[in-house]
């Protein structure tokens, strides 16, 4: 007998052409979180950063672009890919975590909404088109994906955009070494419904919410240079040693509580697209993935990595991999019908949460 399934049917994403490579950071005036200056060379700290996360560039948004303008690119090229009407889309839903910023003003703008922006930079006149944001830290594109099966497995919806878009370089302190992992982009995808005999396109998903003890991994502070910190504007900070500890005891956990729910073995996935967030850190939350299942190999090409060029673009990171993947434009990788694939986040809240794809 045939379900509705949820299938990505075109997707798309919007790298900005500004290259920062970590030399960028070499006269840049680092400080602690006690406002002491670090006296360590920059040269050094780069090095080491690089060494911990992987990261040696990331892309940042031109003076003349926002948010809503690289969401308007991805969203673009998905409609183009699935192919169909932008007046047919039943939901419009914008994962951020930032809103809209200028290069002058990093103020967060959330009003009118992200969505609400992107349907009138869109052209989508249609009013039954409900547009509306979803804040949930880095894996916020991964819940609205979530979501959207919900509405589109309940009949409610036929046809969905879900898009992912932030600007971290201007709300992230420049006086903070942390701050160099942030970088910016857009992804986005088409899901539509899909009748099948057999299971297809999302599966299952699995996702959790540890705030009581962590929700203040990332937060909103002050910058770390005394002088900057007396204007009273907010960066984007992070315990950062905490979050590692965080992702690592519980990432893989929450993946194999997803595959538990459908009975999938770690051995039945082909692909596992996990948050770029740090290089080193996603292939200890594989490995450790992999021991759940009293494995100590894991196999070659499992996990993608665009970290080492693209940075941490938060919301934008899974759907910008998934849309260079579906393209052909990673080599080594490709997702085969059938396939079995694994999309997970961890972020801001502390969130955590997965979906099983199973490619059409």
């Amino acid at each position: 007998m045939s379900k509705l399934y949820s299938v990505f049917t075109g997707t798309g994403s919007y790298v900005p052409a500004k290259q920062i490579k970590n030399e960028f950071f070499h006269n840049y005036e680092f400080y602690d979180s006690t406002g002491e200056k670090l006296l360590t060379p920059n040269e050094e700290i780069t090095h080491k950063f690089e060494e911990i996360t992987t990261i040696a560039e990331r892309r940042y948004a031109g003076d003349n672009e926002v948010t809503s303008d690289l969401a308007l690119v991805a969203a673009q090229r998905a409609i183009e890919a699935a192919g169909v009407d932008k007046e047919e889309l039943d939901y419009i839903i914008f994962a951020h975590n930032f809103g809209e910023t200028t290069a002058d003003n990093m103020r967060i703008d959330v009003l009118p909404t992200m969505a609400a922006r992107l349907k009138q930079k869109l052209g989508v006149a249609n009013p039954s088109a409900v547009a509306y944001d979803i804040l949930y830290g880095c894996p916020g594109w991964v819940q609205a994906v979530i979501q959207a099966d919900y509405y589109i497995r309940s009949g409610d919806a036929k046809k969905i955009l879900v898009v992912g878009a932030d600007v971290l370089s201007r709300i992230s302190d420049p006086h903070d070494r942390d701050s160099m992992i942030y970088a910016d982009g857009a992804g986005a995808a088409i899901m539509e419904a899909r009748e099948s005999d057999s299971p297809i396109g999302v599966i299952g998903h699995n996702s959790r919410s540890d705030a009581l003890e962590y929700a203040n991994m990332l937060y909103l502070g002050y910058s770390y240079k005394p002088e900057l910190a007396e204007k009273k504007e907010y960066y984007l900070k992070m315990n950062g040693r905490r979050l590692y500890q965080y992702a690592l005891e519980n990432v893989p956990k929450a993946i194999k509580a997803g595959l538990d729910k459908l009975k999938l073995h770690i051995n039945e996935i082909g692909k596992v697209l996990i948050h770029q967030a740090n290089g080193k850190m996603d292939d200890a939350i594989l490995k450790r993935l992999f021991n759940l299942y009293n494995l100590k190999e894991v196999p070659e090409q499992i996990m993608p990595m665009t970290i080492s060029w693209l940075g941490n673009s938060s919301v934008a990171t899974v759907p910008t991999l998934l849309d260079i993947i579906t393209r052909g434009e990673m080599e080594g990788h490709t997702l085969r019908s059938g396939d079995n694939i694994v999309l997970a986040s961890v972020g801001a809240g502390m969130n955590i949460n997965s979906i099983i794809y199973r490619i059409p």
